[in-house]
Protein backbone atom coordinates (compact mmCIF):
# COMPACT_ATOMS: atom_id res chain seq x y z
CA UNK A 1 0.00 0.00 0.00
CA UNK A 2 2.77 2.39 0.89
CA UNK A 3 4.48 1.34 -2.48
CA UNK A 4 1.45 2.67 -4.33
CA UNK A 5 1.51 5.63 -2.60
CA UNK A 6 4.93 6.74 -3.38
CA UNK A 7 5.10 5.90 -6.80
CA UNK A 8 1.34 8.06 -7.08
CA UNK A 9 3.78 10.60 -5.63
CA UNK A 10 6.34 10.40 -8.10
CA UNK A 11 3.30 10.01 -11.16
CA UNK A 12 2.13 13.50 -9.79
CA UNK A 13 5.09 15.33 -9.36
CA UNK A 14 6.53 14.11 -13.00
CA UNK A 15 3.49 15.38 -14.46
CA UNK A 16 3.83 18.15 -12.50
CA UNK A 17 7.62 18.60 -13.92
CA UNK A 18 6.64 17.80 -17.67
CA UNK A 19 4.20 20.60 -17.15
CA UNK A 20 6.98 23.04 -16.38
CA UNK A 21 9.03 21.94 -18.91
CA UNK A 22 6.61 22.30 -21.33
CA UNK A 23 6.61 25.96 -20.60
CA UNK A 24 2.63 25.83 -19.52
CA UNK A 25 0.68 28.01 -17.41
CA UNK A 26 2.55 28.53 -14.00
CA UNK A 27 1.19 26.97 -11.15
CA UNK A 28 0.23 30.17 -9.15
CA UNK A 29 -1.61 31.33 -12.05
CA UNK A 30 -3.59 27.81 -12.58
CA UNK A 31 -4.86 27.91 -8.69
CA UNK A 32 -6.07 31.42 -9.33
CA UNK A 33 -8.04 30.58 -12.74
CA UNK A 34 -9.51 27.25 -10.17
CA UNK A 35 -10.79 29.82 -7.82
CA UNK A 36 -12.33 32.05 -9.58
CA UNK A 37 -13.86 29.25 -11.81
CA UNK A 38 -15.38 28.07 -8.46
CA UNK A 39 -16.59 30.96 -7.27
CA UNK A 40 -17.81 31.65 -10.35
CA UNK A 41 -19.77 27.82 -10.06
CA UNK A 42 -20.87 29.28 -6.50
CA UNK A 43 -23.20 32.03 -7.74
CA UNK A 44 -25.33 29.33 -10.07
CA UNK A 45 -28.04 28.93 -7.62
CA UNK A 46 -31.34 29.67 -7.64
CA UNK A 47 -31.97 32.48 -6.03
CA UNK A 48 -29.81 34.14 -8.01
CA UNK A 49 -29.67 33.16 -11.31
CA UNK A 50 -32.83 31.20 -11.10
CA UNK A 51 -33.27 30.87 -15.60
CA UNK A 52 -29.28 30.15 -15.86
CA UNK A 53 -29.90 27.39 -12.97
CA UNK A 54 -32.88 26.19 -14.31
CA UNK A 55 -31.37 25.64 -17.63
CA UNK A 56 -27.95 24.28 -16.53
CA UNK A 57 -29.97 21.33 -14.49
CA UNK A 58 -31.64 20.01 -16.98
CA UNK A 59 -28.90 20.18 -19.30
CA UNK A 60 -26.78 18.20 -17.11
CA UNK A 61 -30.00 15.94 -16.70
CA UNK A 62 -29.50 14.93 -20.19
CA UNK A 63 -25.84 14.50 -20.55
CA UNK A 64 -25.95 12.15 -17.61
CA UNK A 65 -28.85 10.00 -18.97
CA UNK A 66 -27.23 10.16 -22.01
CA UNK A 67 -23.63 8.66 -20.08
CA UNK A 68 -25.98 5.68 -18.77
CA UNK A 69 -27.87 5.13 -22.11
CA UNK A 70 -24.45 4.53 -23.26
CA UNK A 71 -22.93 2.52 -20.59
CA UNK A 72 -26.59 0.56 -20.21
CA UNK A 73 -25.98 -0.04 -23.86
CA UNK A 74 -22.29 -1.62 -23.47
CA UNK A 75 -23.70 -3.85 -20.98
CA UNK A 76 -26.94 -5.58 -22.75
CA UNK A 77 -26.55 -9.03 -21.24
CA UNK A 78 -26.57 -7.50 -17.78
CA UNK A 79 -29.70 -5.30 -18.66
CA UNK A 80 -31.58 -8.28 -20.45
CA UNK A 81 -31.13 -10.34 -16.83
CA UNK A 82 -31.79 -7.77 -14.62
CA UNK A 83 -35.16 -7.34 -16.43
CA UNK A 84 -36.10 -10.84 -16.74
CA UNK A 85 -35.47 -11.49 -12.96
CA UNK A 86 -37.69 -8.21 -12.56
CA UNK A 87 -40.59 -9.82 -14.79
CA UNK A 88 -40.67 -12.68 -12.92
CA UNK A 89 -40.73 -10.70 -9.16
CA UNK A 90 -43.52 -8.96 -10.89
CA UNK A 91 -45.46 -12.57 -11.92
CA UNK A 92 -44.62 -13.30 -8.57
CA UNK A 93 -46.28 -10.63 -7.05
CA UNK A 94 -49.39 -10.35 -9.20
CA UNK A 95 -49.89 -14.14 -8.97
CA UNK A 96 -52.20 -15.48 -7.07
CA UNK A 97 -51.55 -18.41 -4.36
CA UNK A 98 -50.14 -20.26 -1.27
CA UNK A 99 -46.75 -18.02 -2.15
CA UNK A 100 -48.82 -14.64 -1.46
CA UNK A 101 -48.10 -14.30 2.43
CA UNK A 102 -44.58 -14.88 1.57
CA UNK A 103 -44.78 -12.03 -0.98
CA UNK A 104 -46.51 -9.90 1.11
CA UNK A 105 -44.49 -10.21 4.38
CA UNK A 106 -41.13 -10.18 2.27
CA UNK A 107 -42.53 -6.85 0.94
CA UNK A 108 -43.34 -5.08 4.24
CA UNK A 109 -39.89 -5.97 5.21
CA UNK A 110 -38.08 -4.88 2.36
CA UNK A 111 -39.76 -1.47 2.58
CA UNK A 112 -38.79 -1.21 6.07
CA UNK A 113 -35.24 -1.37 5.64
CA UNK A 114 -35.11 0.06 2.06
CA UNK A 115 -37.25 3.43 4.20
CA UNK A 116 -34.50 3.44 7.02
CA UNK A 117 -31.25 2.81 4.93
CA UNK A 118 -32.54 5.38 2.66
CA UNK A 119 -32.44 7.80 5.35
CA UNK A 120 -29.41 6.79 6.48
CA UNK A 121 -27.58 7.24 3.44
CA UNK A 122 -29.46 10.82 2.99
CA UNK A 123 -27.74 11.61 6.50
CA UNK A 124 -24.81 11.23 5.25
CA UNK A 125 -25.59 13.75 2.95
CA UNK A 126 -27.04 16.01 5.55
CA UNK A 127 -29.79 17.09 3.25
CA UNK A 128 -28.24 19.92 1.89
CA UNK A 129 -27.30 21.78 5.06
CA UNK A 130 -25.64 19.24 7.56
CA UNK A 131 -29.09 18.31 8.90
CA UNK A 132 -29.12 14.49 9.87
CA UNK A 133 -32.21 12.72 9.22
CA UNK A 134 -31.82 10.82 12.99
CA UNK A 135 -33.15 14.46 14.12
CA UNK A 136 -35.84 14.61 11.72
CA UNK A 137 -36.85 11.28 11.11
CA UNK A 138 -35.52 7.93 13.57
CA UNK A 139 -34.60 10.13 17.10
CA UNK A 140 -38.56 11.07 16.86
CA UNK A 141 -39.80 7.63 16.19
CA UNK A 142 -37.66 5.90 19.37
CA UNK A 143 -39.22 8.61 21.46
CA UNK A 144 -42.54 8.14 20.35
CA UNK A 145 -42.19 4.28 20.77
CA UNK A 146 -40.40 5.12 24.38
CA UNK A 147 -43.57 7.25 25.53
CA UNK A 148 -45.69 4.57 23.83
CA UNK A 149 -44.21 1.83 25.73
CA UNK A 150 -44.02 3.16 29.20
CA UNK A 151 -47.91 4.73 28.60
CA UNK A 152 -49.02 1.39 27.17
CA UNK A 153 -47.24 -1.00 29.71
CA UNK A 154 -46.05 -3.15 26.80
CA UNK A 155 -43.89 -2.89 23.24
CA UNK A 156 -46.53 -5.29 21.68
CA UNK A 157 -48.23 -2.85 19.41
CA UNK A 158 -50.25 -3.63 16.44
CA UNK A 159 -48.97 -4.66 13.06
CA UNK A 160 -49.99 -3.37 11.31
CA UNK A 161 -50.28 0.35 11.64
CA UNK A 162 -47.34 -0.12 13.86
CA UNK A 163 -44.53 1.49 12.63
CA UNK A 164 -46.71 3.77 10.87
CA UNK A 165 -48.92 4.70 13.77
CA UNK A 166 -48.84 3.39 17.73
CA UNK A 167 -51.59 2.04 19.33
CA UNK A 168 -51.77 0.51 22.70
CA UNK A 169 -52.43 -3.40 22.75
CA UNK A 170 -55.89 -4.47 23.77
CA UNK A 171 -54.39 -6.15 26.85
CA UNK A 172 -53.61 -4.40 29.71
CA UNK A 173 -49.93 -4.24 30.21
CA UNK A 174 -48.53 -5.07 34.00
CA UNK A 175 -46.87 -1.65 35.95
CA UNK A 176 -43.52 -1.59 35.66
CA UNK A 177 -43.11 -4.34 32.83
CA UNK A 178 -41.64 -2.23 30.29
CA UNK A 179 -37.38 -2.18 30.63
CA UNK A 180 -34.69 -0.09 28.45
CA UNK A 181 -34.03 -3.38 26.94
CA UNK A 182 -37.25 -4.38 25.84
CA UNK A 183 -37.42 -0.24 23.95
CA UNK A 184 -33.95 -1.56 22.47
CA UNK A 185 -35.47 -4.51 21.08
CA UNK A 186 -38.45 -2.62 19.78
CA UNK A 187 -36.44 -0.35 17.44
CA UNK A 188 -33.09 -1.87 17.15
CA UNK A 189 -34.12 -3.08 13.22
CA UNK A 190 -34.72 0.15 12.48
CA UNK A 191 -31.84 1.66 14.25
CA UNK A 192 -29.31 -0.75 12.70
CA UNK A 193 -30.85 0.25 9.11
CA UNK A 194 -30.22 3.57 9.60
CA UNK A 195 -26.68 3.29 10.68
CA UNK A 196 -25.87 0.66 7.93
CA UNK A 197 -27.37 3.71 5.72
CA UNK A 198 -24.98 6.60 6.95
CA UNK A 199 -22.31 3.81 6.77
CA UNK A 200 -22.90 3.45 2.81
CA UNK A 201 -23.23 7.12 2.72
CA UNK A 202 -19.40 7.23 3.60
CA UNK A 203 -18.22 5.74 0.61
CA UNK A 204 -17.86 7.68 -1.95
CA UNK A 205 -15.78 10.57 -0.36
CA UNK A 206 -13.14 7.12 -0.15
CA UNK A 207 -13.79 6.85 -3.17
CA UNK A 208 -13.37 9.74 -4.96
CA UNK A 209 -9.92 10.40 -2.62
CA UNK A 210 -8.79 6.71 -4.09
CA UNK A 211 -9.39 7.74 -7.68
CA UNK A 212 -7.70 10.82 -7.61
CA UNK A 213 -4.49 9.20 -5.87
CA UNK A 214 -4.23 6.64 -8.02
CA UNK A 215 -4.66 8.46 -11.14
CA UNK A 216 -2.74 11.47 -9.71
CA UNK A 217 -5.43 13.41 -11.01
CA UNK A 218 -6.60 16.71 -8.45
CA UNK A 219 -10.21 16.62 -8.42
CA UNK A 220 -12.07 19.88 -8.22
CA UNK A 221 -13.66 19.24 -4.63
CA UNK A 222 -13.68 21.47 -1.65
CA UNK A 223 -13.21 19.14 0.87
CA UNK A 224 -10.44 16.76 -0.76
CA UNK A 225 -8.13 20.23 -2.04
CA UNK A 226 -8.69 21.14 1.97
CA UNK A 227 -7.01 18.22 3.15
CA UNK A 228 -4.35 18.22 0.48
CA UNK A 229 -3.63 21.75 1.60
CA UNK A 230 -3.81 20.46 5.54
CA UNK A 231 -1.45 17.54 4.87
CA UNK A 232 0.96 20.47 3.26
CA UNK A 233 0.94 22.84 6.31
CA UNK A 234 0.56 20.20 9.04
CA UNK A 235 3.61 21.41 11.15
CA UNK A 236 2.46 24.76 10.64
CA UNK A 237 -1.13 24.61 11.92
CA UNK A 238 -2.17 26.54 15.12
CA UNK A 239 -6.16 26.85 15.07
CA UNK A 240 -8.41 24.39 16.82
CA UNK A 241 -10.22 22.87 14.19
CA UNK A 242 -6.96 22.34 12.08
CA UNK A 243 -5.60 20.48 15.03
CA UNK A 244 -8.84 18.37 15.11
CA UNK A 245 -8.62 17.45 11.65
CA UNK A 246 -5.04 16.53 11.53
CA UNK A 247 -5.72 14.04 15.53
CA UNK A 248 -8.32 12.71 12.59
CA UNK A 249 -6.05 11.90 9.96
CA UNK A 250 -3.29 10.76 12.55
CA UNK A 251 -5.61 8.16 14.25
CA UNK A 252 -6.89 6.81 10.82
CA UNK A 253 -3.80 6.37 9.31
CA UNK A 254 -1.27 5.11 12.25
CA UNK A 255 -4.05 3.01 13.75
CA UNK A 256 -5.89 1.78 11.00
CA UNK A 257 -8.83 -0.32 11.19
CA UNK A 258 -9.33 0.28 15.33
CA UNK A 259 -8.80 4.27 14.80
CA UNK A 260 -11.35 3.86 12.08
CA UNK A 261 -13.48 2.09 14.13
CA UNK A 262 -13.07 4.99 16.66
CA UNK A 263 -13.88 7.52 14.41
CA UNK A 264 -16.53 6.35 13.47
CA UNK A 265 -18.35 5.30 17.15
CA UNK A 266 -18.76 8.34 18.09
CA UNK A 267 -21.11 11.21 16.99
CA UNK A 268 -18.14 12.66 14.80
CA UNK A 269 -18.68 15.56 12.09
CA UNK A 270 -15.32 15.35 10.81
CA UNK A 271 -16.18 11.62 9.65
CA UNK A 272 -15.72 12.41 6.41
CA UNK A 273 -12.10 13.74 6.48
CA UNK A 274 -11.77 9.81 7.63
CA UNK A 275 -13.33 8.48 4.32
CA UNK A 276 -11.17 11.03 2.21
CA UNK A 277 -8.05 10.01 4.18
CA UNK A 278 -8.21 6.60 3.93
CA UNK A 279 -9.02 6.65 0.25
CA UNK A 280 -6.10 9.14 -0.14
CA UNK A 281 -3.63 6.36 1.61
CA UNK A 282 -5.07 3.69 0.30
CA UNK A 283 -6.32 1.81 2.65
CA UNK A 284 -8.34 -1.72 1.34
CA UNK A 285 -12.08 -1.12 1.05
CA UNK A 286 -12.77 -3.40 3.39
CA UNK A 287 -11.10 -2.51 6.35
CA UNK A 288 -12.34 1.31 6.01
CA UNK A 289 -16.12 -0.12 5.07
CA UNK A 290 -16.13 -2.40 8.00
CA UNK A 291 -15.03 -0.62 10.72
CA UNK A 292 -17.69 2.34 9.28
CA UNK A 293 -20.44 -0.49 9.41
CA UNK A 294 -19.47 -1.65 12.68
CA UNK A 295 -18.57 1.29 14.25
CA UNK A 296 -21.79 3.28 12.95
CA UNK A 297 -24.52 0.43 12.87
CA UNK A 298 -24.15 -1.16 16.23
CA UNK A 299 -21.57 1.08 18.49
CA UNK A 300 -22.79 4.41 17.56
CA UNK A 301 -25.94 3.32 17.42
CA UNK A 302 -26.73 2.04 20.23
CA UNK A 303 -25.35 5.29 22.14
CA UNK A 304 -27.72 7.19 20.40
CA UNK A 305 -30.90 4.93 20.72
CA UNK A 306 -30.14 4.80 24.85
CA UNK A 307 -29.63 8.57 25.39
CA UNK A 308 -33.43 9.35 23.36
CA UNK A 309 -34.74 6.36 25.20
CA UNK A 310 -33.61 7.69 28.87
CA UNK A 311 -34.00 11.23 27.69
CA UNK A 312 -37.53 9.99 26.83
CA UNK A 313 -38.51 7.96 29.94
CA UNK A 314 -41.80 8.94 31.42
CA UNK A 315 -40.61 10.14 34.83
CA UNK A 316 -37.73 12.55 32.78
CA UNK A 317 -40.47 13.72 30.83
CA UNK A 318 -42.46 14.15 33.66
CA UNK A 319 -39.61 16.11 35.85
CA UNK A 320 -38.80 18.61 32.44
CA UNK A 321 -42.57 19.65 31.92
CA UNK A 322 -42.62 20.51 35.30
CA UNK A 323 -39.08 22.32 35.05
CA UNK A 324 -40.96 24.09 32.14
CA UNK A 325 -43.48 25.17 34.46
CA UNK A 326 -41.59 26.42 37.13
CA UNK A 327 -39.62 29.06 34.57
CA UNK A 328 -40.67 32.22 36.23
CA UNK A 329 -42.89 34.64 34.10
CA UNK A 330 -43.37 32.23 30.54
CA UNK A 331 -43.18 29.27 32.14
CA UNK A 332 -47.10 28.11 32.96
CA UNK A 333 -47.40 29.75 29.01
CA UNK A 334 -44.67 27.67 27.40
CA UNK A 335 -45.81 24.78 29.68
CA UNK A 336 -49.34 24.53 28.05
CA UNK A 337 -48.70 23.29 24.65
CA UNK A 338 -46.47 20.54 26.02
CA UNK A 339 -49.03 18.99 28.44
CA UNK A 340 -51.47 19.08 25.54
CA UNK A 341 -49.50 17.28 23.38
CA UNK A 342 -48.16 14.82 25.43
CA UNK A 343 -52.24 14.43 26.51
CA UNK A 344 -52.61 13.87 22.75
CA UNK A 345 -50.22 11.47 22.74
CA UNK A 346 -51.90 9.39 25.10
CA UNK A 347 -54.91 9.57 24.21
CA UNK A 348 -54.30 8.57 20.45
CA UNK A 349 -52.18 5.85 21.94
CA UNK A 350 -55.90 4.54 23.37
CA UNK A 351 -57.20 4.95 20.20
CA UNK A 352 -59.46 8.03 21.76
CA UNK A 353 -58.36 10.78 19.83
CA UNK A 354 -61.82 11.44 19.24
CA UNK A 355 -62.63 11.70 22.45
CA UNK A 356 -60.25 14.72 23.09
CA UNK A 357 -58.19 16.76 21.59
CA UNK A 358 -58.17 16.77 17.66
CA UNK A 359 -55.10 16.19 15.67
CA UNK A 360 -53.16 18.04 14.29
CA UNK A 361 -54.07 21.32 16.81
CA UNK A 362 -51.12 21.35 18.84
CA UNK A 363 -48.41 23.77 17.77
CA UNK A 364 -45.36 21.68 18.19
CA UNK A 365 -46.80 19.04 15.99
CA UNK A 366 -47.42 21.96 13.70
CA UNK A 367 -43.62 23.17 13.43
CA UNK A 368 -42.40 19.86 13.19
CA UNK A 369 -44.47 18.93 10.33
CA UNK A 370 -43.20 22.68 8.48
CA UNK A 371 -39.55 21.66 9.58
CA UNK A 372 -39.38 18.36 7.64
CA UNK A 373 -41.15 20.19 4.71
CA UNK A 374 -38.43 22.88 4.65
CA UNK A 375 -35.88 20.62 5.44
CA UNK A 376 -36.90 18.29 2.09
CA UNK A 377 -37.60 21.28 0.01
CA UNK A 378 -34.03 23.03 0.77
CA UNK A 379 -32.73 19.18 -0.10
CA UNK A 380 -34.32 19.28 -3.52
CA UNK A 381 -32.68 22.65 -4.09
CA UNK A 382 -29.39 21.95 -2.96
CA UNK A 383 -29.71 18.60 -5.81
CA UNK A 384 -30.46 21.53 -8.81
CA UNK A 385 -27.88 24.15 -7.55
CA UNK A 386 -25.51 21.14 -7.23
CA UNK A 387 -26.26 19.36 -10.98
CA UNK A 388 -26.57 23.09 -12.74
CA UNK A 389 -23.07 23.44 -10.91
CA UNK A 390 -21.59 20.59 -12.56
CA UNK A 391 -23.02 21.66 -15.89
CA UNK A 392 -20.97 24.67 -15.55
CA UNK A 393 -17.82 22.77 -14.31
CA UNK A 394 -18.01 20.57 -17.83
CA UNK A 395 -18.44 24.20 -19.60
CA UNK A 396 -14.98 25.48 -18.06
CA UNK A 397 -13.50 22.69 -18.52
CA UNK A 398 -13.78 22.88 -22.14
CA UNK A 399 -12.71 26.12 -22.53
CA UNK A 400 -10.05 25.82 -20.18
CA UNK A 401 -8.82 23.16 -22.83
CA UNK A 402 -9.71 24.85 -25.74
CA UNK A 403 -7.52 27.74 -24.51
CA UNK A 404 -4.69 25.49 -24.25
CA UNK A 405 -4.66 24.31 -27.51
CA UNK A 406 -4.68 27.18 -29.11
Amino acid sequence: MAENGKNCDQRRVAMNKEQHNGNFTDPSSINEKKRRDREERQNIVLWRQPLVTLQYFFLEILIILKEWTSKLWHRQSIVVSFLLLLAVLIATYYIEGAHQQYVQRIEKQFLLYAYWIGLGILSSVGLGTGLHTFLLYLGPHIASVTLAAYECNSVNFPEPPYPDQIICPDEEGTEGAISLWSIISKVRIEACMWGIGTAIGELPPYFMARAARLSGAEPDDEEYQEFEEMLEHAETAQDFASRAKLAVQNLVQKVGFFGILACASIPNPLFDLAGITCGHFLVPFWTFFGATLIGKAIIKMHIQKIFVIITFSKHIVEQMVAFIGAVPGIGPSLQKPFQEYLEAQRQKLHHKSEMGTPQGENWLSWMFEKLVVVMVCYFILSIINSMAQSYAKRIQQRLNSEEKTK
